[in-house]
């Protein structure tokens, strides 16, 4: 009797010692959970600090490179102004191209950011060393600025400008033209600098009507693509047989419309060519790629299921090429939106005159443009892409394939007819057309099965809430495109009054 007692006593103290290990284990499991949190909470604060360092290094290693040029000072802020402007293109612009992609889950988003920063740097190093006719030459009619300091000063606040818009429109989640801002930043400059009259107004007029221009081309293209898909290979009994004949075809159109688009977009350095001759080459390009992928598609396909789930397997890798190819082509095109007022800088420091002839980057400035793209995709791009690829509508390979091929073929048809289009209304503009034709397609064919009267009572809320397409992104996107030019015009006539105050 006497040994029970400490015997019980051990087993009670034994069972309080258990009980208290699941309370240690909660406590430890609260405090992975707050450093969790705080990784989390640091994790944009590593971005900044990354771009801040990165923007501190161009200067530094601009302002050693140029000391023996006139106006070093002023040509080393121009870089951190440009270096700025490249990481917020990297940050808002290139999800257009890869969040489509994402989106479908036919690229993971790491995948999405090597493939992006690889395609965007090589494009803009490979062949980004056109600037844009309307940064220096377009917007601003010839002769207006002759003063050169004049010149570099409004060249300096559209890039300053125009960078503080793109960041503004990145942190509301709004994907802008970076084209826009650059070119509002340019508009804004030249009235602050020599007035109203300075500012070559039909091409703003033609920039104003690319508002409508590029987003309804681009919806309507990608919602005409995505019924040809379903009517030719999703609702037919065999969609295999289907799929080993026009999916061929689609990518045939896909290679052809790239290498139209890129020959008038982005090799210009290399080759020039004109329409007709770019055309002849998508041609030649698309026929061989039809060709060659008919053997290739048949392999793919077979032991598949008639489903369509073996048809987003199919549509996988054609997409992953395609939104290479836009990356590519962006870095190529846009890049001079972020570097070529700073080109057109150094030009004018260099001779002394207003650059309104220049049409060639330096290397050293593309090199800028290219790595701040690449920095500014990788540290901020993920929000834009999920934004773009996932949070407008629900994508699949499918659908994400049409909106990536009505971005080139808008591009394309924009150029036979004149038109200036803006590459991120027509990609964002293609994924809203994708989810309103879906939207549409849907309502159709509930009328058709004598749905409609279920549909009609159920309550305005639940109905809204079974739309497709997520109406505020809408019109926050539409609000920022709107806003866009003149919002840059305003900052950067203040950039000219403040830059011109502190320089003289």
């Amino acid at each position: 009797m006497t040994e029970s007692k400490p015997r019980a006593a051990r087993s009670a103290s034994q069972h309080d010692s258990g009980q208290d290990w699941p309370t240690l284990d909660k406590d430890l499991g609260r405090m992975s959970l707050i450093e969790s949190a705080a990784l989390h909470t640091a994790r944009p604060l590593i971005g900044v600090g990354v771009s801040l360092l990165f923007v501190a290094i161009v200067t530094a290693i601009v302002a050693l490179a140029t000391g023996e040029l006139q106006g070093t000072l002023m040509i080393a802020i121009a870089a951190a102004f440009a270096a700025y402007m490249a990481l917020n293109i990297g940050a808002n612009d290139v999800a257009n191209n890869m969040g489509p992609a994402v989106g479908a889950n036919a690229l993971s988003m790491a995948g999405a950011i090597a493939i992006a920063a690889l395609c965007e740097t090589a494009g803009a190093l490979l062949a980004g060393g056109e600037v844009v006719s309307t940064i220096s030459s377009g917007i601003l009619a010839q002769g207006e600025i002759t003063d050169g300091a004049h010149f570099v000063q409004a060249m300096m606040s559209a890039m300053l400008a125009a960078a503080v818009w793109i960041n503004t429109a990145t942190v509301l989640r709004a994907p802008v033209s970076t084209t826009h801002a650059v070119v509002g930043g340019v508009m804004g400059a030249g009235i602050a600098a020599a007035g109203f009259g300075t500012v070559n107004w039909p091409t703003m007029s033609a920039i104003a009507a690319s508002w409508v221009i590029s987003p309804i081309m681009g919806g309507v293209i990608a919602a005409g693509v995505l019924a040809f898909i379903k009517w030719k290979i999703m609702y037919v009994p065999d969609r295999i047989a289907a799929a080993r004949i026009w999916l061929p075809v689609l990518i045939g159109v896909m290679a052809g419309t790239f290498a139209c688009y890129l020959a008038l977009k982005a090799l210009r350095q290399v080759v020039h060519l004109d329409l007709h001759e770019a055309a002849l080459v998508g041609f030649g390009v698309g026929l061989l790629s039809w060709r060659v992928s008919v053997p290739l598609v048949r392999r793919r396909s077979e032991g598949m299921e008639n489903r369509n789930a073996s048809l987003k397997v199919l549509f996988r890798m054609p997409l992953v090429i395609s939104a290479a190819l836009l990356s590519f082509a962006h870095g190529a095109n846009d890049v001079a939106n972020a570097v070529g007022p700073l080109g057109a800088i150094v030009r004018a420091l260099q001779s002394r005159e207003v650059a309104a002839e220049m049409t060639v980057i330096p290397y050293w400035v593309l090199m800028i443009g290219a790595l701040g793209i690449s920095c500014g995709l990788i540290f901020f791009g993920p929000r834009m892409i999920r934004l773009v690829g996932s949070q407008i509508t629900k994508l699949n390979p499918m659908r994400a394939y049409c909106v990536a091929l009505s971005a080139a073929l808008t591009v394309i048809l924009a150029s036979w007819l004149g038109l200036p289009v803006s590459s991120t209304h027509i990609a964002v503009g293609g994924v809203f057309g994708v989810g309103f034709y879906r939207e549409w397609y849907m309502a159709r064919r509930a009328r058709t099965e004598g749905a409609t009267r279920s549909t009609k009572l159920l309550p305005i809320e639940e109905r809204q809430r079974r739309k497709l397409v997520r109406r505020s992104h809408l019109t926050t996107i539409i609000a920022a495109w709107l806003v866009t030019v003149p919002a840059s015009a305003l900052l950067s006539a203040l950039c000219f009054l403040l830059i011109t105050t502190l320089f003289g």
